[in-house]
């Protein structure tokens, strides 16, 4: 359960950065991170129709970012559980015995 859980919390670092990316260079109505590679504002970064692949691209990573959040939350919550295991019984001090 560990190896699993270490390497979806590296698959979800990698979506989180590659997300981050997809949003940037996006065509905002300013002028964006988009312009900043050069050439005219108008113009997109990959292509003519880059603009309704990056809002698709950018929803579907939106989701399976909601997705792998919701798997490491329930994952990390059972390796805590696991983790801890109660003591059987409770130790108190008595100061007058």
């Amino acid at each position: 359960m560990g190896i699993l859980f270490y390497l979806s919390l590296i698959l979800f670092l990698v979506l989180c950065f590659v997300l981050c990316v997809s949003i940037l260079v996006q065509e905002s109505k300013s002028l964006g991170l988009g312009a900043s590679f050069g050439g005219d504002p108008g113009e997109s970064l990959f292509g003519t129709s880059t603009a309704e692949v990056l809002k698709k691209f950018t929803a579907w990573l939106g989701v399976a970012f909601l997705a792998l959040c919701i798997i490491l939350s329930i994952a990390s919550e059972s390796i805590s559980k696991t983790g801890k295991e109660p003591l059987p019984y409770t130790i108190e001090e008595n100061i007058g015995s």
